[in-house]
């Protein structure tokens, strides 16, 4: 097959695509070059698509002997990444830019121009397993469950899924990292991305200040209605927040107090007890499901809510045009623009069964 490898720089990306070379690929190397302003991204091996990130990429590239291009994709990033970031933040919802990244980005935009220019598939250095059976694909976890990425993969459709390939779906990273040393990758070592690529020092708050400005609202208590203080917008939190609320005075009981609820509309961010974030049902719209089977019916299976967070056992349906889930214990620090996915666990590994986007609970 004819396989474009997106190169990111790091030695996830780097491993696939020899992978995929050595499995006898006709292999070309990609960079995405996502912002016009390449020094304003982290630097240091901390982010993603620096300038250093491509160097490491080409050499990378030349090492393993395939063509490598850099193509520009810093405007598209700005319009889908960027301005859903800060524009879900405005609403009062809690967005994933990575997942928005790969749903619009690498498998959306880089994979429409690869079929265009007639690559059968494109390799990432993505840790899911990805099965395609009868022309019908199956997404589930990877092998080292402390690196599985498959819940920002699953917003993925079938047919983008069937022109995907992720290698390193059966590895450990402590494997792959070997593996890049024994090929004598200069990225064996770099260490792994973390943050938001596009805000260079990690204050989102600040950050999401400068693209809003200043939207003054009150702190309310939850409970009583009474005014807690003041607040410079409600994108500065997020459903769950703890620290930095700017609130002087200790609750009644002495127990900490998290948001509860964000209203941009009247500038209110309501907090209160630890116990008034559990939730038992969510709602979820835009459904994907990436086997292209929506639920038949209500099914037993297991959500996760976060990239690195927690699981937990629910039953879930399609609902119109969306997802109804009860979940069989309460839930904490839900918050509406995340992500759920619905896992179904068997032998073989959790199988992604679909997600949505969050848009209520109770």
């Amino acid at each position: 097959m004819r396989v474009l490898a997106a190169m990111s720089g790091g030695v996830d990306s780097a491993v696939a695509a020899a992978r995929a070379v050595e499995a006898g690929h006709d292999v070309v190397g990609v960079h995405l070059a996502l912002s016009a302003k390449p020094g304003t991204l982290r630097t240091g091996a901390r982010g993603c698509c620096t300038i250093e990130d491509s160097r490491d990429a080409r050499r990378a590239a030349d090492l393993l002997g395939i063509p490598f291009y850099v193509w520009d994709f810093a405007e598209r990033f700005t319009e889908e990444v960027i301005e859903t970031f800060v524009g879900e933040y405005a609403a009062g919802r809690t967005p994933n830019p990575c997942l928005t990244c790969n749903e619009k980005i690498k498998f959306e935009a880089l994979l429409d121009k690869a079929m265009a220019l007639g690559f059968d598939a494109v390799c990432t250095g993505h840790y899911a397993r990805l099965s395609v059976v009868d022309g019908v694909p199956e997404l589930r976890r990877s092998r080292d469950g402390g690196k599985d990425q498959s819940y920002v993969l699953a917003s993925l459709t079938a047919e983008q899924l069937r022109h995907s390939m992720f290698p390193l779906g059966d590895s450990l990273k402590s494997e792959v990292r070997v593996e890049a040393a024994e090929r004598d990758l200069a990225v064996a070592e770099k260490p792994d991305s973390h943050d938001i690529c596009f805000i260079p020092d990690g204050d989102t708050k600040k950050f999401l200040e400068n693209k809003l400005g200043q939207q003054p609202g009150k702190l309310v208590d939850a409970e009583t209605g009474a005014v807690l203080g003041e607040h410079t917008g409600v994108h500065g939190f997020t459903i769950g927040q703890r620290k930095g609320l700017g609130i002087d005075a200790p609750a009644a009981d002495g127990r900490p107090r998290y948001v509860l609820s964000l209203e941009p509309v009247s500038g209110t961010v309501k907090v209160g007890s630890a116990e008034r974030l559990s939730v038992t049902e969510i709602d979820a719209k835009r459904p994907i499901w990436p086997s292209e089977q929506p639920l038949p019916g209500p099914t037993e299976c297991v959500i996760q809510v976060r990239a690195h967070g927690g699981t937990a056992e629910a039953v879930a349906e399609a609902d119109g045009d969306g997802i109804r889930v009860q979940l069989r214990q309460p839930l904490r620090g839900v918050a509406p623009g995340q992500a759920i996915v619905l896992y179904r666990p068997d032998a073989e590994g959790d199988l992604v069964l679909g997600s949505g986007i969050i848009s209520a609970t109770r």
